[in-house]
């Protein structure tokens, strides 16, 4: 094809690479269909998705806890979108070993980078690099069976410490203290139920720096807490203490509102003597902590014994500052979870302060802070991760209207031929998988449910299990090519 042919007409449509295909990228890939200038004609676009794993979802398959009630929804709206045909899927691809960005420019006139964050945010206090203290990022890898990270988890701990007061942490402490049986309604590959169910765990405790009004979960994954089966959630009255900036969230903001009103009817109906609770497990809540230092014992030389916090107050702006006071808790394992931070692009600047690809507004900037042409970002790749799927579309959209902005100073790719992405992969021994090779990947998924819940049913267990999550990436992609899965 000639490369004279106008960009973005129906013999040579505008090509779009998108890397990601979490919902950040394909909410990205999904706005660009639908912007106006393709629906009136006068734009037309072909754009080809691309993930480093073989199945499609990003964080939405790996990184959220397979209890969670809103995985379905957000699932089944990213997979209409993928359905429609109208997207090329590109799995099991790594951008920077098998494609390069020179690659992506030769073959696409733009590309939107929307690879996520997959990594833990540093906690610099003594002790985190001692046996037992764990990455929240990487516990929540595991059980959510990333294929890259190892199938085995040491869960040896009684009483376990979980550092922050977002919806990960929360996450975390109730995948730690749920019975296994009560998961097995869910996706959970056979090696997480195992692990968890030969678990001792008997205490969760989790920790926040500031008071009940400043906590960074929602009033979904709070209530999730009160729904594990034989687990007590035990909170403590010295740490409600709520200043001038409370009061005011408390009253403006109805989440908060609801957050704080769920906690104190919970602390209301809690026993005095807390050996009258009678649950099995117990999920502590503690506020007004934070971590100064993870220390072993003689006992247990480099091995998590405690954790020490200092107690904190607020100041009357809603920010914590400490007492002086100090207090331990002996734990035999540390989880932290204060966020995630993003990761670097090779041949793309990076801000290693705040994890995220240097833009403006998603346009991608060079080191000498001037747009990259054809080069924009979109998800917590390009802000950082905070804020929930509502606020990924509406980051995409910006992203997406930038680059239709662009357009027409794009700098029109050298050989845009679909087909020769195709090639270009085949030839380099690159084994991706596609659409097509998920849906397969999925049904095969479901008919491990249907099997597992046959033979709960043979041995007394009444559990009806939808899906079993396939773990092996040689597996997944045995299965999304046409293949049969190696026994486990």
């Amino acid at each position: 094809m000639s490369t004279n042919t106008p960009v973005g007409t129906a013999a040579r449509p505008l090509r779009v690479a998108v890397v990601g295909s979490g919902p950040a990228g394909v909410y990205a890939a999904d706005i660009l269909t639908k912007s106006e200038p393709v629906k009136s004609g006068e734009l037309t676009v072909s754009i080809d998705l691309f993930d480093r794993y073989p199945a499609p979802y990003g964080l939405i398959r790996y990184g959220v806890a397979p209890d969670h009630p809103r995985i379905k929804g957000i699932v089944n709206a990213l997979h209409k979108v993928l359905d429609r045909g109208d997207i090329r899927f590109f799995g099991n691809v790594d951008y920077g070993t098998d494609l390069t960005l020179a690659d992506l420019r030769t073959h696409y006139d733009a590309v939107i980078f929307a690879t996520g964050a997959i990594k833990d945010a540093d906690l610099n206090i003594p002790g985190v690099e001692l046996e037992g203290s764990y990455g929240g990022a990487d516990f929540v890898s595991w059980y959510d069976g990333h294929p890259d990270v190892s199938r085995d988890w040491p869960l040896e701990a009684k009483e376990v410490a979980v550092i922050g007061n977002g919806n990960v942490a929360l996450d975390v402490a109730r995948m730690l203290s749920k019975h296994a049986d009560d998961l097995l309604v869910s996706e959970i590959p056979d090696n997480v139920y195992r692990a968890l169910k030969n678990s001792p765990v008997t205490d969760v405790h989790v920790f926040g720096r500031r008071g009940p009004a400043q906590v960074k979960f929602t009033p979904l994954e709070l209530r999730e807490l009160s729904h594990s089966k034989d687990v007590d959630i035990v909170l403590y009255p010295e740490d409600f203490e709520f200043d001038a900036e409370s009061d005011r969230q408390i009253q403006s903001n109805n989440q908060t509102k609801t957050m704080v009103g769920t906690l104190t009817n919970w602390i209301a109906e809690q026993p005095e003597d807390l050996s009258e609770l009678t649950a099995s497990r117990r999920l502590h809540l503690h506020f007004l902590h934070s971590p100064v230092e993870i220390y072993d014992d003689a006992a247990h030389p480099s091995k998590v014994a405690g954790i020490k916090f200092e107690r904190n107050e607020l100041d009357g702006d809603g920010n914590a500052r400490g007492t002086g006071e100090f207090v331990d808790y002996p734990v035999q394992a540390v989880y932290r979870a204060i966020g995630y931070f993003g990761s670097a692009l090779p041949e793309v600047e990076f801000d290693h302060s705040k994890g995220v690809v240097p833009n403006d507004g998603g346009r991608v900037l060079d080191a000498s802070g001037a747009h990259l042409p054809g080069i924009y970002a979109t998800g917590w790749i390009k802000r950082g991760p905070v804020g929930l799927i509502g606020h990924t579309k509406g980051d995409a959209l910006e992203t997406v209207t930038y680059l239709l902005e662009d357009r027409q100073a794009l700098p029109p790719a050298a050989a845009p031929a679909p087909e020769v992405i195709v090639e270009l992969l085949e030839n380099r021994g690159v084994k991706s998988t596609s659409w097509e090779g998920w849906l397969a990947l999925d049904a095969h998924e479901r008919s491990l449910g249907e099997k597992a819940s046959t033979a709960g049913e043979s041995h007394g267990v009444a559990v009806q299990r939808e899906r079993v999550k396939v773990v092996p990436r040689e597996d997944m992609v045995e299965i999304s090519r046409g293949g049969v899965a190696a026994e486990v």
